[in-house]
């Protein structure tokens, strides 16, 4: 059972809330004791005398105790109804999957040096802002995908991937997703090749789970998309999809596997025109798909214009993907914070007037 309230918070137990009502009762039988106080000093032949000897600092400081102590009550109540609320914590996050373009247009020379090499570089800073429980796997496209570093904690070996990237030619994005899809579920019998005759489209979902030995073929489940917190797809092109499988197929096998892929445009916009033994073609950034992509498995688009901005991409996606804001429980911390007020409260009663409250 949970219980809304005008604040960002929800209650399992929002019945013991009530026991609040008891804060204002103490308010009133403190102030009621302070004025009985002062009705027995007016005995006295002179109240000055009284006040000069307590002085107007003792008498400021006499409620903060038990304004301590009440607060610590308040916290402890809070706290018995079990509230839960959405706080920013370390990502349980175990790996990440880099899906990076080595097609022939990352030659382009719009971002210096050229396209291929500021994303190598990007790459490898973000990796060195990584925590190194991270586990982390590299894809590359073109014209085909494939697995040049699978999952590891190993930064060396990710980093020596990175540098014997190829330039070849075709844009494969939609094989890039799915490739890095298999590798974080190598046991959902993804196939590239049956994505593209559209045999998962048909079904609705892009990926099924084998069948045991001697098993009927239980059907996938589409889970919510961005629900899956246990890994993360970093997608990283400057072109336009030109062979494999649909972009927006292989998203849709992510969002119904709950990962989200956060997509990253580096290049120009308008696009630059690059040669190559003989040919030259016109290679143009592809936002409205890479957005369509970030959207549909609630994640992100980025566009990185220069080399600069590419850097700093990938150092917003390392801070967002070390940190996740879910909802929590947070009973314990409540009762920290009384236990720490209670004892405030002691201690400055004690050093102040000899006394507990």
């Amino acid at each position: 059972m949970t219980f809304p309230t005008t604040f960002p918070m929800t209650f399992m137990w929002p019945q013991f809330l009530w026991l609040l009502l008891a804060l204002p009762l103490l308010i009133l039988l403190y102030v009621w004791l302070l004025r009985r106080k002062k009705k027995l000093a007016l005995r006295y032949a002179s109240l000055s005398i009284v006040r000069e000897a307590i002085g107007k600092g003792q008498s400021f400081r006499r409620h903060i105790p038990p304004l301590l102590f009440l607060l610590s009550l308040a916290a402890m109540l809070i706290a018995s109804s079990r509230p839960f609320a959405v706080i920013t914590l370390p990502a349980d996050q175990q790996t990440i999957m880099l899906a990076m373009d080595v097609s022939g247009s990352m030659r382009a020379t719009d971002v210096k040096p050229n396209r291929l090499v500021a994303s190598q570089d990007a790459a490898k800073a973000f990796l060195a802002e990584l925590p190194r429980n991270i586990r982390v796997g590299i894809v590359a496209f073109a014209g085909t995908a494939s697995v040049v570093q699978p999952p590891t904690l190993s930064r060396e070996d990710l980093v020596a991937a990175i540098d014997k990237f190829q330039l070849q030619r075709g844009t494969a994005i939609g094989n890039g997703i799915v490739v890095s899809l298999s590798e974080l579920f190598p046991d959902a019998g993804i196939d590239i090749a049956s994505m593209q005759t559209g045999r998962e489209r048909q079904r609705g979902v892009a990926i099924d789970q084998p069948a045991a030995a001697g098993k009927e073929k239980m059907p996938f489940v589409p889970v919510a998309p961005g629900s899956y917190t246990s890994a993360a797809i970093i997608l990283l092109t400057d072109g336009q999809r030109t062979t494999g499988v649909d972009s927006m197929d292989a998203a849709k096998a992510a969002a119904d596997r709950g990962v989200r892929i956060y997509t990253v445009g580096v290049g120009t916009v308008d696009g630059e025109t690059i040669g190559f033994e003989g040919w030259s073609m016109r290679v143009k950034l592809d936002e409205e798909t890479l957005k369509g992509i970030a959207r549909n498995t609630q994640a992100e688009y980025f566009y990185a214009g220069t080399a600069g901005d590419l850097k700093k991409v990938y150092e917003s996606l390392s801070s967002r993907l070390t940190v996740v804001k879910k909802e929590t429980e947070i009973s314990g911390l409540l009762a920290l914070v009384a236990a720490a007020f209670a004892l405030l409260s002691a201690g400055l009663s004690l050093a102040w007037f000899n006394r507990i409250l």
